[in-house]
């Protein structure tokens, strides 16, 4: 059937969704609890929304539309605080981060749900492989055409927002060399990637995704597992390329950074995105997951070499009057702290330094996610 219209939705809201992993407190790997959390959290009426993943050892949250980050980040702490008391009620810890250092992806379940069960038909293995963790960021649009300009104007910035969410340096128990490892799971699915240059919504609706769905390969947009994809249900694109943070303050910052850019990309701040910008695309994304913010990129109208962390702290001064005005002044100040201290996935390591097991990377994250003030005093 054709895809639906775009819907309106206030430009520049936005909306946060966070997936999640439930720890054993015994062992420290991952645990089959969804279920049971679930069934807690549903007793109670929860500062959002929550639901199931496709394994039983991870859920996802996601806030209400916001217009600014102080009503984002009270969501989002309301909304952790909640997740703590139930998984304390349970004995299970509930944190971040884009992996799970060293659990067994054979050892996960299949949340009992159709749709999960038809993923896992298809993709075999790969399903169970995708027990990872991001972080996905909704910005409205006012039309199917601003969401199709905003989507390739970003190109150039997914980078960044890689870099600066990087919190999945392990796999099996074993350091990657990356800073996210959780996006070589992603780029396993056959759509994945970037998004067709279309810049208007009725090419795409009636060219792209019509051809597309005449070959049986897609039904709706939950099929496509692009870096960032058109919402029309809600009005928004959606940034996927984020691993989840170890603390919802981290989370929010990363949301109010989207907000800012795409505000001053509306305003055509910059030469429109064309085909030609995504020659460099890969491997500016490649550098991002593989070095984070020691990474270089490649500008994609000039071809001139940038350092990652410089790239991202000439943008932020740049976005300043935006912020401004969007009241995003404090998360954009924690980002560019970050830039300066690290990652989260610097911070894990380090923690494997000090502790000396990924046992206790575990440990260190359950407890970045529920002590934010020890985290981040500042905030």
């Amino acid at each position: 059937m054709p895809l639906e219209e775009f819907s309106k939705s206030d430009s520049l809201t936005l909306g946060v969704e966070l997936e999640l992993q439930l720890v054993s407190l015994s062992d420290f790997d991952l645990i089959d609890a969804s279920p049971d959390m679930l069934d807690l959290l549903g007793r109670s009426r929860f500062p959002g929304n929550v639901v199931p993943e496709i394994t039983e050892s991870m859920i996802e949250i996601s806030t209400d539309v916001h217009r600014g980050h102080a009503s984002l980040i009270a969501q989002l702490r309301q909304i952790r605080d909640a997740l703590v008391r139930a998984g304390d009620t349970l004995n299970v810890g509930v944190c971040g981060g884009g992996t799970h250092p060293f659990q067994q992806w054979s050892q996960r379940k299949i949340f009992a749900k159709p749709r999960f069960k038809e993923v896992s038909a298809l993709y075999g293995y790969l399903a169970k492989q995708f027990t990872i963790f991001g972080q996905h960021v909704h910005v409205g649009c006012a039309s199917g055409d601003d969401a199709m300009f905003l989507l390739h104007a970003l190109n150039r910035y997914v980078p960044h927002f890689i870099a600066l969410s990087a919190s999945s340096p392990f796999v099996q128990g074993k350091d990657t060399l990356f800073n996210s490892a959780r996006l070589n799971s992603v780029f396993a699915f056959p759509l994945s990637g970037r998004a067709p240059f279309v810049l208007d919504w009725s090419g795409f609706t009636l060219g792209y995704f019509a051809h597309m769905e005449r070959t049986g390969i897609v039904k709706s947009m939950k099929d496509f597992y692009w870096d960032i994809r058109p919402k029309p249900e809600f009005g928004t694109i959606e940034l996927r390329v984020c691993d989840t943070p170890l603390t919802v303050e981290r989370a929010a910052a990363l949301a109010c950074y989207l907000q800012a850019l795409s505000a001053y990309l509306l305003d055509r701040n910059e030469p429109a995105p064309e085909e030609s910008d995504y020659l460099v695309y890969n491997y500016n994304r490649f550098q991002a997951c593989r070095f984070g913010l020691d990474g270089t990129l490649v500008h994609p109208k000039s071809y001139e070499t940038l350092s990652m962390r410089e790239d991202i702290l000439a943008t932020l001064r740049h976005l300043g009057p935006y912020a401004e005005r969007l009241g995003s002044r404090d998360a954009l100040e924690h980002l560019y702290r970050a830039t300066h201290e690290g990652s989260d996935a610097s911070h894990l390591r380090q923690q494997f330094q000090e502790r000396g097991s990924p046992e206790g990377m575990v440990d260190a994250a359950l407890a970045r996610f529920r002590e934010p003030v020890l985290a981040d005093a500042s905030l």
